[in-house]
């Protein structure tokens, strides 16, 4: 998946659904972290570019935060 389909698919994520997805992915990072350590996965770079989404996914959260805070106030 390239940026710009990550990003146009997290543009029609509202904050629920991206907190879940966080969650999800999450789990998922750790359950690969494990894999890894316990047998050296086929292709460790899907840790790094799992990691890297998370991250996306909470930059465009708090992002979204930031934004109804100041519309509020």
């Amino acid at each position: 998946m390239s940026n710009s389909e990550f990003y146009k698919g997290i543009s029609s994520m509202n904050v629920e659904d991206l907190q879940a997805r966080i969650k999800d992915d999450e789990q998922r990072l750790s359950k690969l972290k494990f894999a890894h350590s316990v047998t050296p996965l086929e292709n460790p770079v899907t840790i790094r570019l799992l990691r890297r989404d998370v991250a996306r996914l909470k930059t465009a959260l708090q992002v979204r935060k930031e934004a109804t805070k100041t519309v509020v106030s």
